[in-house]
């Protein structure tokens, strides 16, 4: 499929897919075609069995710089409610593939959402996160005020959200929204080294693992945990884990296959 907002590249390196945010002059302001491309993206890439792991990017400047504002300002809330613009986040969530974020630049307002869609996240030293929606008399709706909370805790995330305030990429790191920081010119390799880690890993393996631990978000202790032990238990009906512990009994490297 041709996108109009995206550039996309299913063999970027060995089982990872590249999705980049293609709109520069705009700092990749998220608009509902470009949220429907990523949409049909991964769910293009997650149907490929030779793609182990998805990378979301945007360029050195933006990652996102927001929502495209210019897309809401005269809708009314039944307007907003018609298009239900948040069906598609839905669906991004629901990508069984590991998802990482490559970020530089700013990262704001749905931007910073989309990164925490996203399964990790690798910044630049440049990125900068925020929820400044409220300098424009409206609130995070993309899960701004639920993953941030979820990540940083409740008092740095409403300073975010009730001030507008960015933070740094150290900070972010500080706070545990983001996995690492690298300079700017390595952030996209850095991301690619850490997609390579979980692309060696088995697919079956790695599905399980990344439910249980979206889980944690969605659930109590208790039937998080029940969560676990039913997907831990279904890694041994694959052929992977198989080849996996055979390997480890002997010393060798074990070659996943996905069954």
């Amino acid at each position: 499929m041709q996108y109009e907002y995206i550039l996309t590249e299913a063999a970027y390196k060995p089982h990872i897919a590249l999705i980049q945010l293609n709109r520069p002059k705009e700092l990749n302001a998220l608009n509902l075609q470009l949220m429907q491309e990523i949409k049909h993206a991964l769910a293009t890439f997650d149907q490929i069995d030779d793609i182990r792991c998805i990378i979301i990017t945007g360029n050195e400047r933006a990652f996102a710089a927001g929502a495209d504002i210019k897309q809401m300002e005269n809708r009314t809330a039944i307007d907003m409610l018609k298009i239900d613009q948040f069906e598609t986040w839905d669906q991004i969530r629901k990508t069984r593939k590991p998802v990482i974020a490559a970020v530089s630049g700013f990262c704001l307002g749905g931007g910073c959402e989309l990164a925490m869609t996203c399964d990790m996240i690798v910044a630049s030293e440049t990125a900068k996160f925020g929820q400044p929606e409220i300098k424009l008399a409206i609130m995070p709706g993309a899960g701004g005020t639920q993953r941030l909370t979820k990540a940083v805790g409740k008092a740095l995330a409403m300073e975010m959200v009730l001030t507008g305030k960015f933070i740094t990429a150290e900070q972010a790191l500080d706070a545990g929204l983001i996995n690492r920081v690298v300079p700017e010119e390595l952030y996209l390799e850095e991301a690619v080294k850490l997609a390579s880690e979980v692309a060696a890993q088995s697919p079956v393996a790695v599905r399980l693992a990344k439910e249980s631990v979206l889980k944690a978000f969605d659930s109590g202790l208790q039937e998080g945990l029940y969560f676990e032990r039913k997907n831990f238990y279904m890694c041994f009906a694959s052929s992977d884990q198989k080849e996996g512990m055979n390997a480890f009994v002997e010393k060798r490297k074990p070659q996943f296959t996905g069954r």
